[in-house]
Protein backbone atom coordinates (compact mmCIF):
# COMPACT_ATOMS: atom_id res chain seq x y z
CA UNK A 1 0.00 0.00 0.00
CA UNK A 2 2.57 2.51 0.78
CA UNK A 3 4.42 1.89 -2.49
CA UNK A 4 1.23 1.90 -4.30
CA UNK A 5 0.72 5.35 -2.81
CA UNK A 6 4.74 7.07 -2.98
CA UNK A 7 4.08 6.13 -7.26
CA UNK A 8 1.05 7.55 -7.29
CA UNK A 9 2.56 10.68 -5.79
CA UNK A 10 5.86 10.23 -7.94
CA UNK A 11 3.35 10.41 -11.08
CA UNK A 12 0.31 12.63 -10.37
CA UNK A 13 0.17 15.25 -12.70
CA UNK A 14 0.67 18.66 -12.07
CA UNK A 15 -2.17 21.16 -10.95
CA UNK A 16 -2.11 25.00 -11.52
CA UNK A 17 -0.27 25.50 -8.34
CA UNK A 18 2.40 24.21 -10.09
CA UNK A 19 2.77 26.93 -12.20
CA UNK A 20 1.41 30.19 -9.96
CA UNK A 21 4.10 31.47 -10.63
CA UNK A 22 2.88 32.92 -13.72
CA UNK A 23 0.36 34.29 -12.08
CA UNK A 24 0.99 38.89 -11.90
CA UNK A 25 1.29 41.39 -14.30
CA UNK A 26 4.12 41.12 -17.29
CA UNK A 27 5.22 43.23 -19.67
CA UNK A 28 7.18 43.82 -22.99
CA UNK A 29 8.86 46.79 -24.49
CA UNK A 30 10.43 46.65 -27.79
CA UNK A 31 10.16 50.48 -29.74
CA UNK A 32 6.91 51.02 -30.31
CA UNK A 33 5.29 47.75 -29.15
CA UNK A 34 4.08 47.12 -25.74
CA UNK A 35 2.45 43.72 -24.72
CA UNK A 36 1.04 43.17 -21.79
CA UNK A 37 0.47 39.73 -20.53
CA UNK A 38 -2.03 39.54 -16.86
CA UNK A 39 -2.86 36.03 -15.45
CA UNK A 40 -4.59 35.63 -12.38
CA UNK A 41 -3.49 33.88 -9.77
CA UNK A 42 -4.87 29.75 -9.65
CA UNK A 43 -7.90 29.13 -8.32
CA UNK A 44 -11.00 26.61 -9.27
CA UNK A 45 -8.23 24.67 -10.98
CA UNK A 46 -7.86 27.51 -13.28
CA UNK A 47 -4.99 30.40 -13.76
CA UNK A 48 -6.91 33.01 -16.35
CA UNK A 49 -4.74 35.25 -18.58
CA UNK A 50 -5.11 38.19 -20.96
CA UNK A 51 -2.20 39.53 -23.37
CA UNK A 52 -2.49 42.57 -25.54
CA UNK A 53 0.00 44.18 -27.65
CA UNK A 54 -0.07 47.87 -28.67
CA UNK A 55 2.17 49.49 -31.31
CA UNK A 56 2.16 52.97 -31.81
CA UNK A 57 -1.26 53.25 -29.27
CA UNK A 58 -3.29 51.47 -31.45
CA UNK A 59 -4.13 47.70 -30.27
CA UNK A 60 -3.06 45.29 -33.27
CA UNK A 61 -3.71 41.96 -31.16
CA UNK A 62 -5.14 40.43 -28.05
CA UNK A 63 -5.66 36.96 -26.54
CA UNK A 64 -7.97 35.32 -23.48
CA UNK A 65 -5.93 32.31 -22.23
CA UNK A 66 -6.40 29.83 -19.88
CA UNK A 67 -4.50 27.13 -17.82
CA UNK A 68 -6.38 24.24 -16.44
CA UNK A 69 -5.96 21.02 -14.77
CA UNK A 70 -7.41 18.07 -16.60
CA UNK A 71 -7.04 14.21 -15.33
CA UNK A 72 -4.59 13.92 -17.73
CA UNK A 73 -2.49 17.33 -16.36
CA UNK A 74 -2.54 20.83 -17.23
CA UNK A 75 -3.86 22.45 -20.53
CA UNK A 76 -3.18 26.01 -21.52
CA UNK A 77 -5.99 27.28 -24.29
CA UNK A 78 -5.56 30.25 -26.12
CA UNK A 79 -8.13 32.65 -28.29
CA UNK A 80 -6.16 34.89 -30.22
CA UNK A 81 -7.85 38.12 -32.23
CA UNK A 82 -9.43 36.78 -35.00
CA UNK A 83 -8.16 32.71 -34.72
CA UNK A 84 -10.31 30.05 -33.54
CA UNK A 85 -9.30 28.72 -30.47
CA UNK A 86 -6.27 26.46 -29.82
CA UNK A 87 -5.39 23.54 -26.99
CA UNK A 88 -2.56 22.87 -26.32
CA UNK A 89 -1.35 20.28 -23.31
CA UNK A 90 1.17 20.26 -20.73
CA UNK A 91 4.36 17.90 -21.50
CA UNK A 92 6.87 19.39 -18.91
CA UNK A 93 5.74 21.51 -15.74
CA UNK A 94 8.12 22.40 -12.68
CA UNK A 95 8.57 25.65 -9.82
CA UNK A 96 10.75 27.13 -12.38
CA UNK A 97 9.45 26.09 -16.59
CA UNK A 98 6.09 24.61 -18.29
CA UNK A 99 6.09 23.48 -21.70
CA UNK A 100 2.76 23.20 -23.41
CA UNK A 101 2.60 20.93 -27.11
CA UNK A 102 0.10 20.84 -29.93
CA UNK A 103 1.50 19.42 -32.49
CA UNK A 104 -1.34 19.48 -34.92
CA UNK A 105 -1.74 23.00 -34.14
CA UNK A 106 -0.25 25.63 -37.54
CA UNK A 107 1.46 27.51 -35.57
CA UNK A 108 2.81 27.58 -32.50
CA UNK A 109 3.09 24.51 -32.29
CA UNK A 110 4.85 24.79 -28.82
CA UNK A 111 4.34 27.28 -26.06
CA UNK A 112 7.03 27.51 -23.21
CA UNK A 113 7.04 29.79 -20.20
CA UNK A 114 10.24 30.02 -17.65
CA UNK A 115 10.21 32.11 -14.39
CA UNK A 116 14.09 33.62 -14.54
CA UNK A 117 14.40 35.20 -11.18
CA UNK A 118 12.18 38.24 -11.10
CA UNK A 119 11.55 38.08 -15.33
CA UNK A 120 9.04 35.74 -17.17
CA UNK A 121 10.74 34.27 -20.18
CA UNK A 122 7.74 33.31 -22.89
CA UNK A 123 8.32 31.60 -25.77
CA UNK A 124 6.42 30.39 -28.95
CA UNK A 125 8.10 27.89 -31.09
CA UNK A 126 7.76 25.81 -34.69
CA UNK A 127 7.58 24.93 -38.21
CA UNK A 128 6.17 27.74 -40.11
CA UNK A 129 6.39 27.24 -44.02
CA UNK A 130 8.56 24.17 -43.36
CA UNK A 131 10.98 26.16 -41.52
CA UNK A 132 11.33 26.22 -37.74
CA UNK A 133 10.61 29.61 -35.95
CA UNK A 134 11.08 30.77 -32.61
CA UNK A 135 9.58 33.92 -31.09
CA UNK A 136 10.72 34.95 -27.72
CA UNK A 137 9.09 37.38 -25.31
CA UNK A 138 11.15 38.44 -22.13
CA UNK A 139 8.60 39.76 -19.91
CA UNK A 140 9.21 42.24 -17.17
CA UNK A 141 7.08 42.53 -13.94
CA UNK A 142 4.70 45.39 -14.23
CA UNK A 143 2.43 46.93 -12.06
CA UNK A 144 -1.56 45.24 -12.68
CA UNK A 145 -4.05 47.72 -13.43
CA UNK A 146 -4.36 51.46 -14.18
Amino acid sequence: MLIAFAVAAIFSPPTVRDVAWIAGCWELIDGPRHIVEQWTPPEGATLMGVSRTVVNGKTTEYEFLLIRERASGLEYVAKPSGQSEATFTATRASVLEVVFENRSHDFPQRIIYRKEGEALKAAIEGLMGGQTRRLEFPYVRARCGG
